[in-house]
């Protein structure tokens, strides 16, 4: 049995679950957020708590039995709290800005990277090294952070670029110009 997909979720103050078939709807205090479940998967609204059960034990059951149960919590989680992904800027002139909902990234190009803001997901510019990504939807708040990362990932030498707070870049020594013997 799967020790994640076996925990019940509860279901804190304030938000609502509905199921219509295999949809649920998870409603908070600010944000929505609907997902279409595999229909193998059983789930139950009982006393409060959210319960996933799998029909039988076969390969794809027991894959889908944690995943679902984890989407279910991360929808929840989201309603309530939200996530957010922090991202640091490091170069010599790289800065960003936020101008209106766009992103204006200055990245060592001969132009502006600008990326826009998308449904769901909100940008703070606290400071011109540093990107706050916040909203409800988990898999969105990762997928905006790693397209922005991706326009200036950070590099081995000297560690200029994009990267995120938690991330340890792993450093390369450089060229050891003319040693002689």
């Amino acid at each position: 049995m799967s020790r994640i997909g076996r925990m019940p979720i509860a279901i804190p103050a304030g938000v609502t679950v509905t199921l219509d078939g295999n949809v649920i709807t998870v409603k908070g205090a600010k944000e929505t957020l609907t997902r279409e479940l595999h229909p193998n998967m059983q789930v139950a609204v009982e006393n409060n708590e959210i319960v996933v059960t799998r029909p039988n034990d076969e390969k794809q059951n027991r894959a889908l039995h944690g995943l679902t149960r984890t989407l279910i919590h991360n929808m929840v989680v989201g309603v309530t709290e939200g996530f957010k992904k922090e991202l640091d800027v490091n170069g010599v002139g790289y800065r960003v800005a936020k101008q209106g909902k766009d992103l204006v990234m200055n990245l060592g190009f001969s132009h502006q990277v600008v990326m826009s803001e998308i449904d769901g997901i909100s940008i703070e510019v606290p400071n011109p090294n540093k990107i706050i990504i916040s909203g409800p939807d988990k898999q969105k708040v990762g997928q905006f952070a790693a397209e922005v990362r991706e326009k200036r990932p950070p590099e081995p030498y000297k560690g200029k670029g994009i990267k995120y707070v938690d991330e340890h870049i792993r450093r390369k020594e450089g060229k050891t110009g003319g040693k002689k013997k």
